[in-house]
Order: structure tokens, then C-alpha cells, then sequence
């Protein structure tokens, strides 16, 4: 019911981190003091079950005529305590920008194309976070987006007959979710597959090629990256910003001959990769990602994808 949906999402990753698992572990290990009322929630439970709730965060605490604000930073493998503190001090400010008139508009929204109606996007979560906000943007385009565990067994893939197969991002190495396996099945039944991130990386291991270790972890990290026009970059700047999650790369060495390189970072990690016959793309940065914001790249990104492949004729033979 309403209630055991609220409790699986506790909480917001926006407030604790991902994985989700392993960052309440930590601040259960971590953390001594109690964090009160901030990234708690509030909402409303309706006499017939439905609920509506929404996290404290962005949020004024008024009490003996002090009002209180809570901001907090994001910790990662090279963070630096400085830049977290100003990070505190920027969120802090949108609680006093509030308080005097705009001086200006905002930018102009990227009209979605309804490329996908009609279609039926089936989403495999390995262990995601944030699967929900390219699970928003398929639906954006007009999709139905169904969202199924990494576990899935293969005959709920097929009684569901999904157009096209996203296969997430998440923690780990591809293997660890059974990604690659995925992949082979999906490229036999001939369907349409779109990987993020660890989907890349389970394609490429899926047709014989080798993941290595990045020399520097590039989580939340921005990159230009460069492409050439094909696939699901079509129509897109060339090079545009994106933000990177990961640490495991795709070698060059052992890339496959079924696939080809679309798109590179300015550090010559392979960011893009396409099969040359069957209708399987990924891309290793996140386009759902506010890093990738810019001039709505990432949602033109996946809007490009559903319209190349949701009716996509696919053959069995693969590598």
C-alpha cells in the first residue's frame, strides 16, 4: 500500500547519499547527533490510503521568531572541506533570495518531442538512485516507463513486451547484476537496449570486451564530451557538458569489432558506444543528471533514443 511505498524510499538520496543502503549504514555508524526535523517529512495520509508527502528540505524553520535553515554538502572520495562549506552557504542562500523580488526570468523550456507515444520502456534498476529522473524523461516524450529489479526474471521481460529495454546505472561492476547475461538474452529476442553508465559497461563486456579502473574516481564531476553526429547524439552540440558517475571504464585495448566508439571525453574515456547491426546504444555519462543540463542535452538525448528505437526492427545474430 501508500505506506509501504513511502517506507521503501526512505529517504531521499538527495539527503543521505547513495547507494542508498551503504549511506545509512554510514550515518548510522557516522553521525552522533540527530538531524531534527531536516530531510525528515511531511504530506498527508487520505481516509482511503493514498498518500501525498514531500521531503524537509529547502525548508524554514520558524520558532521564537528565529528561523532556522538547514544545507548540507555532498562528501565524495576527493572532497575538499572549503567547497563544502561554500556549497552549505550557496544552498543557504535561496532562503534569503526569497525574501526580494526576481530581477529576471528563466530560461526558456526545451519543448519534449511526443516521440514516445505509444511506446512501452521497460527500466531494469540495478540498485539506482536515481533511475527515476530518466524514468521522468522517457515519460516526457509521452512513454509508458515500467520499472523492474535487476533480478527480473526473463519471462516477466517477455510477457511485458517492451519496445525498448533501459538498462540503469548502479553501484559495483556490471557482472554484479547480471548486466552482461541481460544484454546477450535481450540482443537474441532482438530488442531494443539502451544502457547508462554500468549499462554501458555490462554491453561491452556483454560482446568479449574488458572494464579498467580510472586512475581518478569522476563521480559528480563534469566533462566536455565530443561526438560524431550519429545515433543518439544526432542533432546535439558537439563537444556539450555532462556529468560523469563512475570509476570503471571501457579499455580500448579489448573493445569490441560489433561495436563502435560514438562519443569521447576531453580525457579520451570512451563515453559512447553503439552496435554496428543491432539496435544497442549506451552512453557511460548520465543524461539525467543537472550536470547535463545544459541546453536540455541530456533530455534531447533521450528523446533522440525512444524515437530511434522504439520501432526498431532487430535481427537475431549478434557478436
Amino acid at each position: 500500500d501508500s505506506l509501504d511505498a513511502f517506507l521503501t524510499h526512505m529517504w531521499a538520496v538527495t539527503i543521505i547519499g547513495a547507494p542508498k543502503k551503504a549511506a545509512a549504514q554510514a550515518i548510522e555508524d557516522l553521525e552522533k547527533d540527530a538531524r531534527g526535523w531536516y530531510g525528515g517529512a511531511v504530506g498527508m495520509l487520505n481516509l482511503n490510503g493514498d498518500i501525498n508527502t514531500g521531503i524537509t528540505i529547502r525548508t524554514v524553520h520558524l520558532k521564537n521568531g528565529v528561523a532556522r535553515y538547514a544545507a548540507g554538502a555532498t562528501l565524495l572520495y576527493d572532497s575538499d572541506p572549503r567547497n563544502e562549506d561554500q556549497e552549505c552557504r550557496l544552498k543557504a542562500t535561496a532562503f534569503f533570495r526569497a525574501l526580494y523580488p526576481a530581477v529576471a526570468s528563466g530560461p526558456e523550456k526545451h519543448h519534449t518531442r511526443k516521440v514516445g507515444a505509444g511506446v512501452h520502456l521497460l527500466l531494469v534498476d540495478n540498485d539506482d538512485c536515481f533511475i527515476h529522473t530518466l524514468a521522468n524523461y522517457a515519460r516526457q516524450t509521452g512513454a509508458t516507463v515500467s520499472t523492474y529489479r535487476s533480478n527480473v526474471a526473463l519471462e516477466m521481460i517477455d510477457a511485458s513486451t517492451p519496445d525498448i529495454v533501459l538498462i540503469s546505472p548502479g553501484p559495483a561492476r556490471p557482472a554484479d547484476f547480471g548486466v552482461p547475461q541481460l544484454v546477450k538474452e535481450l540482443a537474441t529476442r532482438g530488442i531494443p537496449t539502451f544502457g547508462v553508465c554500468l549499462g554501458l559497461q555490462g554491453i561491452v563486456e556483454a560482446f568479449g570486451g574488458q572494464l579498467d579502473v580510472l586512475d581518478y574516481p569522476m563521480h559528480g564531476k563534469r566533462s566536455l564530451v565530443s561526438h560524431y553526429g550519429r545515433g543518439v547524439f544526432h542533432g546535439l552540440p558537439s563537444p556539450f557538458r555532462v556529468g560523469r558517475y563512475h570509476s570503471l571504464f571501457a579499455n580500448r585495448e579489448t573493445f569490441p569489432e560489433c561495436l563502435e566508439i560514438t562519443a569521447e571525453s576531453e580525457d579520451g574515456v570512451i563515453m559512447g558506444v553503439r552496435h554496428r547491426e543491432l539496435p544497442i546504444e549506451a552512453v557511460q555519462f548520465h543524461p539525467e543528471s543537472i550536470l547535463t543540463l545544459e541546453r536540455d542535452c541530456g533530455l534531447r538525448l533521450m528523446e533522440n533514443m525512444i524515437d530511434m528505437y522504439a520501432h526498431a526492427a532487430a535481427t537475431a545474430e549478434h557478436c
